[in-house]
């Protein structure tokens, strides 16, 4: 029996891989994860991924939460997906589960095996064209199904870029920021917090204590603490 891999990834840093992680795991309790975080469309670059294809042997088994994870460019998916299939890599796609590979080898071992003789050799020779072209009928849809899954996946991601930038203009046409301006220090609930008690307790501001009890109070690095302590020197005086 092969290898259990289970394969999560994200496109950004923002995101996390819990969710496919859980998704796998409920499924396969005993799955390897690789995870990795890729923003590109193309196999290329993709280290972890690459990697783990390598070390595959006949046998293992790929079980992705969805065929985006596996690639978002339908071309390289479809090339990739034949590759694995034609080294006898199992592919499990938990919510696309009619182009698991599993499926796509049964289409193919029931093609229609008949030989048709009965004597007249037109009839013998028509006769098993159809059959024939019946064959190649199933295979191809079978193949068609799983370049449909590839292409819808890459279809999400551009109408997910798409509507970001469309978004993103609209509202820089109403006069909204856009991100962070251009000099300005990013606040959070927690350094608004170490900032107010640094004002409170440091002998410098209203306090008293010097700045080893203040660092030790509050909780925070040193560096954090004399990055905080300059901003509010700047802001203050």
């Amino acid at each position: 029996m092969g290898t259990l891999y289970g394969v999560a990834r994200i496109s950004t840093g923002k995101q996390n891989t819990a969710r496919q992680i859980r998704n796998i795991l409920k499924a396969y309790p005993d799955a390897i994860i690789v995870k990795e975080t890729y923003t590109g469309t193309k196999l290329e670059g993709r280290k972890d991924f690459e990697h783990l294809i390598k070390i595959l042997k006949e046998g293992d088994t790929l079980v992705f939460d969805s065929v985006s994870r596996m690639s978002r460019n339908s071309k390289e998916g479809c090339e990739l997906y034949e590759e694995l299939f034609n080294r006898n890599i199992i592919l499990i796609f938990l919510k696309e589960p009619h182009i698991n590979s599993e499926v796509y080898k049964q289409a193919l071992q029931n093609q229609i095996k008949l030989d048709f003789n009965v004597g007249d050799k037109a009839t013998d020779e028509f006769m098993n064209s159809i059959i024939e072209a019946l064959n190649k009928l199933i295979i191809a849809l079978a193949r068609k199904q799983i370049e449909k899954a590839f292409e819808q996946a890459e279809k999400e991601v551009l109408d997910l870029h798409q509507k970001t930038s469309e978004g993103m203009l609209t509202a820089k046409l109403a006069g909204k920021q856009i991100g962070q301006k251009t000099g300005a220090k990013l606040t959070t609930k927690k350094s608004k917090k170490a900032k107010e008690q640094i004002l409170k307790y440091c002998k410098d501001f209203d306090g008293s204590l010097t700045d080893v009890e203040c660092i030790k109070l509050i909780g925070i690095s040193r560096n954090t603490y004399y990055t905080y302590k300059k901003d509010l020197k700047i802001n203050i005086f």
